[in-house]
C-alpha cells in the first residue's frame, strides 16, 4: 500500500499516534432516503468534468463539458463506510454528515492540524476542498490514486475563523473506485495519550412511545462502536406503557449486554426526566451525560462524534446535535438557536439562517450560508452532550415541565462561563414543529410560565423588555380567536409566576391534571375525528363584497383590534351561530385577524386528527380579558422583586438536593 502526503505539514506526531475525530460513514439500509446527507455527486457547480482522458490532475481547472447527469446510486453503498464510485462518475463527500466542520473545532477546541486519510481500491483520483464563511469553495489538492492506496492529506484548521469546513470529492476514471474507508483525525497528544478514556451515561426521557425508545434502543446496540464510551444506558420511564412490559424487550436488553438501565417515575415532564439522567450520571461518575427525546431516530455516530468533540474543547462545553425532520428526513429543522434577550424568544443567529433547509433541494456545498459558523445560546434536549462539571457547577434543569427547560439550562450555563455548542454532523431525526401547534391547548400553560420565568431570571433589560407586552398581546389574540381554553391556561400561568418559585417542585406532578381537568368545560379543547360530528355551517352574513377576511395593516391595527374586541363584548351570538358552526376552518388558515370575525367556528388541529368547535362567549372574553389586564399588570409592576425572589431561589430549587427529594417522592422501584 503506497502513501501520498500532501505539501502541507507532514511531520509526523512526537509519539507516532492519530486519533480519529470523525469518519465518513453511510446510511443504514433501513434510512437510504437520507442519503444525500452522506453523499452528493456532480461538481458543486453542476457541472460533470471528463475524468477519462488524463487532461488535468486538477478538476478544478478542466473544462466543463455538459450539466452533472450523475446521481447517488444507494446500491453502490458497501457497507457503513464503503461505497463504489462507477466509471466516470464523481462523488462528493462535502455533505452534513461526511464534510468537517473546520470552523467549529477551529473555534471550540485546541485542534490545530487535522490529517483526512482515504483508503481507495481502483485508479481515480481525490480532490480536496475547503470553504469560508461567504461559502466561496476554495481548491485544496488533487492526488492521483491507483490499486489499492491510502491518501493522507495534513490540513491546517488556521484560515476557518468565521467559518468554512473541509471535504473531499473521489472521481472515477475508466473503472470505478472503491472507497474502503475514510476518516478526520487528529495528533494524539501525550496528555491524552496516558488520560483514560472519558465516560458518557447515556439518557432517554420518554412518556408512553414504546416503540420509538425500542427502535432507539435497538439501534444502539446494533451499533456497538457508538457506545464504547457510553458507561450505561438509562431509561427514565414515565409513563403508563412501560418500555420494559414491551414485546421485543428482552432481546434488546440482552443485546446492550448489561448496560442498560430502567427507572420508572411519575410523569415529571421533559425537566424531570432529563434531570434524573443528569443526577445519575453525576452519581455514577461519568464525565458526561447525553440526553436523548424518546421520539427520535438516531444517527449512532453523532454519539461518538459529540463525545470526541467535547473532550476537545477548551473548556466544559456543552455539544449539542441538530434536529432532521422525521417524516422528510432531508430537512433540517434549524442549524442553531439563540435567545432574543429583549423578547425572550428563540431567535436565529444570522440573517440568512433558513428554518427547515431541504438539502435535498440546495446541498451543503451550494448553500452558502451553511459554512458560516453559527454560535448558539443553547442546543434542544432532543439530543445534548453536558459534562457532569457543569452540572456540578450550576445544578439540574429548572422543574418547570416540558418547556423551556433547555433553553433556560443553556443560559444559566452561558451565564456561568460553559458554552453551547450546536455541531454539524450530529443529529437525530424528530417530528417536525410544523405537525404542532403547542401554542394553543395544554401546553400554553407551560409556554407562557416558563418563558417567563426565564426572562425573570435571564432578562438584562428593566421589567423584561417587550415580554410583558407581548404576553398581553397573545392574550388579546387567543382571546379574540375563541380560544378561550388556551386563554385560561395562560391566565393560570400568570398567577402561578405570581406566586414565586418556591413551589415549582410540587407542582411538577400535578399541574398538567389540573389543565386538562378543564377540557370539559371549554368546547374550543374537545377534538372530534370527524367533520359529520359537528352541525353543517351556516354563514348567517357573508363576507363584505364576497373577498374574504383581512390581516389588517400595522397602520389600522390598534383602531381594527378595538373595534374588534368592543364587538365581541357587546355583540350578541346569534341563535343559530350557537347551535351551527358559521364554517370549516383548516389549521394553517386559523389565524387570529380570521377567527376573531366569526361567532363560531370549526377548526381542525395541526396533526389533522381531528377539529373542535370555536364557539364566542362575551361573558368569557370579559371576564379572561379582564383578569389577563389585571395578571401582567401586576407582573409588570412587581417586575424588579419578582426578578429577586427567583433568582435568589434558582440554586435551591435546582440543586440535587432538591431534585432527589422529588425524585425520591415519585420514583418506583428501580430495574
Amino acid at each position: 500500500m503506497t502513501s501520498t502526503i500532501s505539501t502541507a505539514d507532514s511531520s509526523e506526531p512526537t509519539n507516532g499516534e492519530f486519533t480519529t475525530l470523525q469518519r465518513v460513514i453511510l446510511p443504514n439500509q433501513s434510512q437510504l432516503d437520507t442519503a444525500l446527507l452522506y453523499v452528493d455527486s456532480g461538481t458543486a457547480r453542476g457541472a460533470q468534468f471528463n475524468t477519462m482522458d488524463g487532461s488535468s490532475s486538477n478538476p478544478q481547472t478542466s473544462a466543463p463539458a455538459t450539466p452533472a447527469t450523475s446521481e447517488v446510486h444507494v446500491e453502490d453503498f458497501v457497507s457503513r463506510t464503503s461505497t463504489t464510485v462507477r466509471a466516470g462518475e464523481r462523488i462528493s463527500f462535502g455533505t452534513y454528515f461526511n464534510a468537517f466542520p473546520a470552523s467549529y473545532w477551529r473555534r471550540w477546541t485546541a485542534v490545530e492540524e487535522v490529517r483526512l486519510r482515504v483508503a481507495t481500491t481502483g485508479a481515480g483520483s481525490i480532490s480536496v476542498y475547503k470553504s469560508n464563511a461567504r461559502g466561496s469553495l476554495q481548491h485544496v489538492d488533487t492526488k492521483r490514486v491507483g490499486g489499492s492506496t491510502e491518501s493522507v492529506f495534513d490540513l491546517s484548521l488556521k484560515p476557518f475563523g468565521d467559518g468554512g469546513w473541509y471535504w473531499f470529492d473521489i472521481v472515477a476514471g475508466a473503472e470505478s473506485v472503491v472507497l474502503e474507508s475514510a476518516d478526520w483525525s487528529t495528533a494524539k497528544s501525550a496528555t491524552e495519550a496516558s488520560r483514560p478514556s472519558r465516560s458518557v451515561t447515556l439518557e432517554i426521557t420518554t412518556l408512553n412511545k414504546t416503540d420509538f425508545c425500542l427502535n432507539n434502543l435497538g439501534i444502539l446496540a446494533s451499533h456497538p462502536e457508538a457506545l464504547e464510551n457510553v458507561r450505561e444506558v438509562l431509561v427514565v420511564d414515565q409513563g403508563t406503557q412501560k418500555v420494559q412490559d414491551a414485546d421485543g424487550f428482552a432481546e434488546i436488553e440482552a443485546a446492550l449486554n448489561g448496560k442498560l438501565r430502567i427507572i420508572n417515575q411519575a410523569n415529571l415532564g421533559g425537566s424531570g426526566g432529563f434531570s434524573r439522567g443528569m443526577f445519575e450520571a453525576v452519581e455514577n461518575g461519568s464525565d458526561y451525560v447525553l440526553l436523548l427525546d424518546d421520539d427520535v431516530v438516531v444517527e449512532p455516530e453523532s454519539i461518538s462524534r459529540l463525545l470526541t468533540f467535547a473532550d476537545r474543547c477548551k473548556t466544559p462545553t456543552i455539544v449539542g446535535g441538530h434536529m432532521f425532520d422525521l417524516y422528510n428526513r432531508s430537512v433540517l429543522h434549524t442549524f442553531g438557536e439563540t435567545v432574543n434577550p429583549y423578547r425572550i424568544q428563540p431567535d436565529q443567529p444570522i440573517a440568512e439562517q433558513v428554518l427547515g433547509h431541504d438539502f435535498a433541494m440546495s446541498n451543503l456545498r451550494t448553500t452558502s450560508w451553511l459554512h458560516r459558523r453559527v454560535d448558539v445560546d443553547y442546543n434542544g434536549w432532543w439530543m445534548c452532550l453536558i459534562p457532569t462539571e457543569v452540572i456540578r457547577e450550576i445544578g439540574l434543569s429548572l422543574p418547570v415541565f416540558i418547556k423551556w427547560d433547555d433553553s433556560e439550562y443553556g443560559l444559566r450555563a452561558k451565564g456561568a462561563g460553559f458554552p453551547t455548542v450546536s455541531l454539524p454532523g450530529a443529529a437525530v431525526w424528530h417530528v417536525s414543529w410544523a405537525d404542532k401547534d403547542d401554542l394553543v391547548g395544554w401546553q400554553s400553560y407551560f409556554h407562557t410560565r416558563n418563558r417567563l420565568i426565564t426572562a425573570l431570571l435571564h432578562s438584562p433589560y428593566e421589567r423584561g423588555g417587550r415580554v410583558v407586552r407581548e404576553t398581553g398581546y397573545l392574550d388579546i389574540k387567543h382571546l379574540i380567536s375563541m380560544q378561550y381554553f388556551t386563554s385560561m391556561g395562560r391566565i393560570m400561568a400568570l398567577r402561578d409566576v405570581l406566586k414565586g418559585p418556591e413551589g415549582l417542585h410540587e407542582m411538577l406532578p400535578t399541574k398538567l391534571p389540573e389543565i386538562r381537568a378543564m377540557i370539559a368545560e371549554y368546547s374550543d379543547s374537545q377534538f372530534k375525528p370527524d367533520p359529520e360530528a359537528f352541525p353543517t355551517p351556516k354563514m348567517d352574513k357573508p363576507p363584505r363584497h364576497g373577498q374574504g377576511f383581512k390581516a389588517p395593516s400595522y397602520a389600522t391595527l390598534v383602531p381594527w383590534a378595538a373595534k374588534t374586541v368592543a364587538r365581541q363584548l357587546t355583540k350578541p351570538v346569534s341563535e343559530t351561530s350557537k347551535t351551527r358552526p358559521q364554517a370549516y376552518v383548516a389549521h394553517q388558515d386559523n389565524k387570529w385577524w380570521r377567527m376573531s370575525q366569526y361567532d363560531s367556528a370549526v377548526v381542525t388541529n395541526a396533526e389533522g386528527t381531528g377539529a373542535s368547535w370555536y364557539k364566542r362567549d362575551p361573558k368569557k372574553l370579559r371576564e379572561l380579558l379582564a383578569e389577563s389586564f389585571r395578571l401582567n399588570s401586576e407582573i409588570l409592576r412587581s417586575w424588579p422583586q419578582l426578578s429577586a425572589r427567583y433568582k435568589a431561589h434558582v440554586a435551591s430549587i435546582t440543586s440535587f438536593e432538591a431534585w432527589k427529594e422529588t425524585f425520591d417522592k415519585h420514583s418506583e422501584e428501580s430495574k
